[in-house]
């Protein structure tokens, strides 16, 4: 499952890097994140530098609050305190299935009654009395512990311990969890199926929170088929089946998926979507570069977007970017991104986790992810100067770099759990690299 440097992708990938060592770079610098111009010589963003604005960018934007019934706020963030309403428990219970008991045993049984869980509270103990008592009911006053079924035994009308008994055993006492007013949860948590336990235990029937972001993709190309097998210079759309539910799973509201052609229809068809859309962000495939139908820079100036990443230092992805589109000096028009993906798909998903990612994370008020490293297996190539993001399986030891790792191919990450970031010059085997989880690896859109 190691990179083999005697495939036929990777000699391509080796005849690229020559090509691109060679080439010449300019020093010029502007804009966000060291990046500057629409396109054409300029020093691309360092990788983690244009990770570190995309989060900013979404960080710097008012989010979007709403309040929703419980189940409708799995996967948001909350944007208020989740605070204690009441004691919890809010009464004395039973932790176990046995029997309540006062004073020193053995204990005489109370004949026909039972303590039950949503029932009344029973009439108090006297010493020497036990009665039977169910897991989460009330526990009846001057109770002394509570005995487990299986440490007890019967003996006509006597109950007798099979073990010592300590005063307050199997007994949570009211405010055990929390008390009225205690902080739960702090703002800016996810909710997930625990805290949505949390807070139907706490007595929450909603939540205050932050909605997902919403985002709006546009595939763009002329040479895209939607069916059927690739032919006369026709490929098959991989982006559509795989941005939206990509998407979806770091934690966004996909609302549209619409493919634009390469005409000048497509490049107004794109102009009004940019300022016009109702989305948070609007991702876009292909178009990045400076060829002659790649318009995403010409729309970008057209709609007075300020470019925040023009082009980042990895491979595959070189050509992605980020723009912020709207929030005059007035503030009165709403603020939306624009993440440029590359059209090829593996670049693609570079720019989803170099950019798409924690822009997405920022804006719903969610964390960035924990950073951790893990040693890889074999040698990995690198590029002269730039990052490089890598396929790989995740062992309980290692990374396993993966083959078919090309900008064009799916092969590899198809198969991955996590994709390696591979520094310049490549890395020895038995390297610790940053590993990027993919999120169907990593819980999806709750972690």
């Amino acid at each position: 499952m190691t990179a083999d440097p005697g495939t036929d992708a990777d000699r391509d990938l080796d005849q690229a890097l020559a090509l691109v060592s060679r080439a010449p770079r300019s020093d010029a610098a502007g804009g966000i994140g060291g990046t500057g111009g629409t396109g054409g010589g300029h020093r691309a963003a360092p990788w983690h530098r244009a990770r570190e604005t995309s989060t900013r960018a979404g960080s710097a934007v008012r989010g979007r609050t709403h309040r929703v019934p419980l189940a409708a706020a799995l996967g948001e963030v909350l944007d208020a305190p989740l605070d204690a309403l009441g004691d919890l428990p809010s009464f004395d219970t039973s932790a176990m299935d046995g029997w309540a008991v006062a004073g020193p045993g053995p204990w005489s049984i109370r004949p026909g009654e039972s303590a039950l869980a949503g029932s009344e509270r029973p009439a108090p103990l006297a010493d020497g009395e036990a009665v039977r008592i169910a897991t989460g009911a009330r526990i009846p006053a001057d109770t002394t512990a509570v005995i487990r079924s299986e440490h007890s035994r019967e003996a006509g009308t006597l109950l007798y311990a099979e073990r010592p008994v300590a005063t307050g055993q199997d007994i949570r006492p009211r405010g055990q969890e929390c008390r009225s007013g205690d902080l739960l949860l702090p703002a800016g948590s996810l909710v997930t199926p625990a805290v949505l336990g949390l807070a139907a235990a706490a007595g929450y029937d909603e939540l205050t929170t932050r909605p997902r972001p919403r985002v709006e993709i546009l595939v763009l190309g002329d040479e895209l088929l939607t069916e059927g097998p690739p032919h006369d210079g026709l490929i098959r759309d991989a982006l559509s089946p795989m941005l939206g539910p990509w998407l979806t799973r770091l934690g966004a509201e996909v609302i549209s998926v619409r493919r634009l052609g390469d005409d000048p229809a497509g490049a107004e068809a794109l102009l009004a979507a940019v300022t016009g859309s109702a989305a948070d962000v609007v991702i876009t495939t292909g178009g990045t570069a400076s060829g002659p139908v790649d318009h995403v820079h010409p729309v970008l100036a057209k709609a007075g977007a300020e470019l925040l990443v023009d082009g980042v230092a990895v491979r595959p992805g070189h050509p992605m970017l980020l723009a912020r589109i709207g929030g005059g000096a007035a503030g009165q028009d709403p603020v939306r991104h624009l993440v440029g993906l590359p059209g090829n798909p593996l670049a693609a998903v570079s720019g989803l986790l170099t950019l798409a990612e924690p822009l997405l994370r920022a804006l719903a008020g969610r964390r960035p992810r924990p950073r951790y490293v893990v040693p890889v297996e074999g040698d990995v190539p690198g590029h002269p100067h730039d990052t490089r993001l890598v396929p790989v399986l995740l062992t309980e030891d290692h990374a396993v770099p993966l083959r078919y790792n090309g900008p064009a191919m799916l092969r590899g990450v198809a198969a991955a759990d996590a994709l390696a970031v591979v520094p310049p010059n490549g890395a020895r085997s038995g390297q610790e690299l940053e590993i990027l989880d993919l999120p169907w690896a990593s819980g999806g859109c709750f972690t």
